[in-house]
């Protein structure tokens, strides 16, 4: 995930979404979970662990990291080609043109010490710096000691708020620095939790700003150097980081559907992206909402049905850059917005669903809140309001319907962007719920003799 998430305000559309997205009560033990790891698909045709989520643990767990414009997903993804492919529909992948780079090795020490900092490295530093650190917790902190930050090492040790909040300092904090004078930054993980493990994401540079070397460092090392700074101790870090860009590389998003009985030009599209960071296996972001979809055309396919719109997989690329591959999307095919129907992204992790958010008109806000009463079994019922995804906002831009998965992401962003995101995360029976509410939702919305109203 690449944009900022933030909750909904409450409404008397429909209810509000807590800062944590809604903890679930009526989960069972969590034993249960680990007990019935090894399930089979029941008569229902609800997926499990033991088959078709095999190729997840392929892509992630075997592939491992998938950053854009590495060289994978440089490929059209081979799970969903295979002869078998679930019996689905595959129109050509769609190329997309990709910029990439590479993290070379990045490092930190601290003189005082004598001790290595783990950090990611954002930037490139030409030839190493070694300089004196300054200490601030907040943009404002930094602007009023700008004459003692020239020439230092700006370590920001701001607190947790929010992602949507507190990514502000790994996305702008080098150029802030770089204004009063900086050297280079430290930026302190964006995550609310640490165990010594350092988060990357993206980073921008102003335009006329030096671009300063940057890295973000663990929550841990961000509190050593406040300490050390409290007690007035001089620190002294030397850094050295290589990063490289590359040229423009071609890549894809991976397309697949199954095709409408009816109005097979109106589209329902059902979505997750297939690139990652290159730390962890990117099997939480975005790994499982790739999966819940891919299994949303399965499923449909295994149950025999054929809705009467085209219900459309597309695993983008590129999002973690800022929806790239979304974007080339969108303008090769928004000669079709008057046949979008419905656009879905899951994209902020499969733990324990809680509902849907919604972006669309009353009318069909009405209609979907009477969809959602269709999960009353497994009491995932709620619809929120503002539908959110990097991916999908540009036809929900135009005006088209958009929804995305609600989920529990009380620990998310302990892994996100982290070594941490790795196939431990993921509980099979949380994925075959989402995967519920995504193939019921998609199916249902397709199915209808109208499109939902805008």
């Amino acid at each position: 995930m690449a944009a900022a998430h933030s909750g909904a305000e409450d409404s008397a559309r429909g209810p509000s979404l807590p800062p944590n997205r809604a903890k679930a009560t009526n989960t069972a033990h969590p034993k249960t979970y680990h007990r019935r790891r090894s399930t089979k698909r029941d008569q229902h045709g609800l997926l499990t662990w033991d088959g078709r989520a095999r190729w997840l643990n392929q892509t992630a767990g075997e592939v491992g990291a998938r950053a854009s414009g590495s060289g994978f997903p440089g490929k059209p993804s081979p799970w969903c080609h295979k002869p078998n492919g679930a019996g689905l529909c595959h129109p050509p992948d769609e190329p997309v043109v990709m910029g990439g780079g590479h993290r070379l090795q990045a490092c930190g020490w601290c003189r005082v010490r004598c001790r290595n900092t783990l950090l990611k490295g954002l930037t490139r530093s030409r030839g190493g710096i070694s300089a004196e650190v300054i200490v601030v917790s907040s943009f404002t902190e930094l602007h009023s000691r700008a004459k003692e930050a020239k020439g230092k090492i700006v370590v920001y040790n701001q607190p947790f708020v929010s992602y949507g909040e507190t990514v502000q300092y790994r996305a702008f904090g080098a150029s802030e620095a770089a204004k009063v004078g900086a050297v280079a930054s430290l930026i302190r993980s964006i995550t609310p939790f640490s165990i010594y493990s350092p988060h990357t994401g993206w980073q921008d540079y102003q335009k006329d700003v030096p671009k300063i070397p940057t890295a973000c460092i663990t929550i841990e090392d961000a509190e050593m150097f406040a300490r050390m700074a409290s007690r007035g101790e001089k620190i002294v870090v030397q850094l050295k980081m290589g990063a490289v860009n590359h040229p423009d590389a071609d890549s894809f998003n991976t397309v697949a559907e199954i095709v409408g009985s009816k109005y097979p030009e109106q589209v329902v599209i059902v979505s997750g992206h297939l690139d990652s960071w290159d730390v962890g296996q990117g099997a939480m972001d975005d790994g499982g909402g790739a999966f819940i979809s891919w299994e949303a055309l399965s499923l449909i396919k295994d149950l025999g049905l054929q809705p009467k719109r085209t219900v459309r997989l597309v695993l983008w690329t590129g999002e973690e850059q800022g929806g790239v591959g979304a974007g080339q999307y969108y303008e090769r095919h928004k000669g079709d917005i008057s046949n979008m129907d419905l656009v879905m992204e899951s994209d902020i992790g499969t733990f324990m669903p809680t509902g849907m958010q919604f972006s669309g008109s009353n009318e069909a806000r009405a209609i979907m809140t009477e969809i959602m009463q269709l999960l009353k079994p497994i009491n995932i019922t709620n619809l929120y309001d503002n539908a959110e995804g990097t991916d999908i906002r540009y036809w929900m831009q135009a005006g088209v319907p958009g929804a995305s998965l609600i989920d529990d992401i009380e620990k998310y962003f302990w892994f996100h962007h982290s070594q941490g995101d790795t196939m431990t995360v993921q509980n099979p029976i949380w994925m075959n719920l989402c995967a519920a509410v995504w193939t019921v939702v998609s199916y249902v919305v397709a199915d209808m003799e109208e499109m939902l109203p805008r």
